[in-house]
């Protein structure tokens, strides 16, 4: 016999193992077989091929696979391993105390008092403007107008004083609701005409219009014979109906004419100044008395031209019924304000206090004591002309009476208090 020959061999032996791998490893190229009419070397190329191609595949699925991980690894180590940013801010709503339920009629009646007055002047101006939209009623409140703004000079001329209006029950609850009282330190003779110095200004005064534009307090009881007028800003009275309330209460305008003209009806008259003004409402601030008071020579001059005794009133608790925003000197919001108030005439302090239904979000002002210490009075000599000399020295002695009773009441009345009384300017 004939031993198979070299090439005869080299086919078969890959042919069988294509077979076997076939059977054992099927691909998708060996799933079809070779053509019959191929020859056996090129079955054995294309059976080659096919081996090839599908451990090309094995690997590439093996290093697609090990990559997938690798890289799936690497993002969770990333992740576990770097710090999360910052949440983004949420707003959360003030923590708002609301009223109970369970508040006594009588201090729901105050609470509603003091909103009523610290909103009077919206609503007397939109009453105004309700009663325009009837035109029937035009001619009246064209009348009203002309005899408001270029008749009518009871502003200046020591308003309307009216009784009963001062002591309406409605001003007694206004008073209760913090509660504002007075202290009478000294009796005041009613032989003379006088002139009350109030301080501090506080945001709004709420103090000197309890002691001085109402009967809540008692003052003509404590005080029989004085007729005090509390003065404010001329452009109060510029607003329909509100001013009427105003003069029905004895206020009266803060300018020199009206307070020269009320002064010269003599004795037992007298006119009450909130000395500070807007400046000192910049720096009202609970737990403080920070006074506006040694550039303010001009209500000593008019009780020296008058001959009227000056009385320094201290009121106690005026700058703790609200809450005002942080402006120091050199801010500028504090220099906004000055402007605004150089522009205007008065200044918009940046405060809050509660509400009608809730008790730290709103403009109403807290239920903190006010208790207004009326001061022992200063005699002056009358002089038409009092030199600087005279002004400076009279000022002295106010200062130190003023003094005088902070020392005495502060432990008593503002035992929570920040700092000492303090004359900034």
């Amino acid at each position: 016999m004939h031993a198979p020959s070299r090439t005869a061999f080299d086919l078969s032996a890959p042919a069988c193992i294509a077979i076997n791998l076939r059977s054992c490893c099927p691909s998708p190229l060996s799933l079809y077989p070779a053509p019959f009419w191929l020859s056996g070397f090129r079955r054995q190329q294309l059976l080659h091929s096919s081996f090839e191609q599908m451990e090309a595949r094995k690997a590439f699925s093996s290093a697609t696979r090990s990559l997938s991980a690798t890289s799936l690894r690497t993002r969770l180590t990333s992740l576990t391993s770097t710090p999360l940013r910052s949440p983004v801010p949420v707003f959360n709503p003030p923590n708002i105390d609301f009223v109970s339920s369970k508040v006594p009629r009588k201090r729901r009646l105050q609470t509603l008092a003091v909103a009523l007055w610290s909103t009077a002047f919206v609503w007397c101006t939109f009453t105004f403007l309700l009663l325009l939209s009837f035109p029937p009623l035009w001619p009246f409140l064209a009348a009203y107008m002309v005899w408001a703004y270029f008749i009518d000079n009871s502003p200046e001329h020591g308003g309307r004083f009216s009784p009963w209006v001062r002591a309406g029950r409605f001003w007694r609850y206004f008073a209760e609701y913090y509660p504002a009282l007075v202290l009478k330190t000294c009796d005041l003779p009613t032989d003379r005409p006088y002139v009350f110095g109030y301080h501090p200004h506080g945001i709004i005064g709420m103090g000197a219009l309890c002691t001085f534009g109402t009967e809540s307090t008692g003052f003509s009881e404590l005080y029989p014979g004085i007729v005090p007028h509390l003065l404010t800003l001329a452009s109060n009275f510029r607003l329909p109906f509100y001013r009427d309330i105003l003069l029905a209460m004895g206020i009266c305008s803060v300018s020199k004419k009206s307070c020269s003209n009320i002064l010269r009806r003599g004795a037992g008259q007298a006119i009450t100044i909130v000395v500070g003004g807007a400046a000192e409402s910049l720096s009202a601030r609970p737990g403080t008395a920070d006074l506006t008071l040694r550039k303010r020579l001009g209500f000593i001059k008019m009780a020296i031209q008058h001959g009227a005794d000056l009385v320094p009133v201290f009121s106690f608790g005026e700058n703790d019924i609200y809450q005002q925003m942080p402006n120091e000197k050199g801010t500028t919001t504090y220099a906004l304000q000055k402007k605004f108030q150089n522009v205007f005439g008065f200044t918009l302090p940046l405060f809050h206090g509660r509400g009608l239904l809730n008790y730290n979000l709103g403009l109403m002002p807290y239920r903190k004591r006010i208790i207004a210490v009326i001061g022992n009075p200063i005699h002056v000599e009358k002089c038409e002309k009092p030199t600087l000399e005279e002004l400076t020295h009279v000022q002295t002695l106010y200062i130190e009476e003023l003094m005088r009773i902070w020392n005495t009441y502060k432990d008593e009345f503002a035992r929570s208090r920040k700092r000492e009384l303090n004359i900034i300017e």
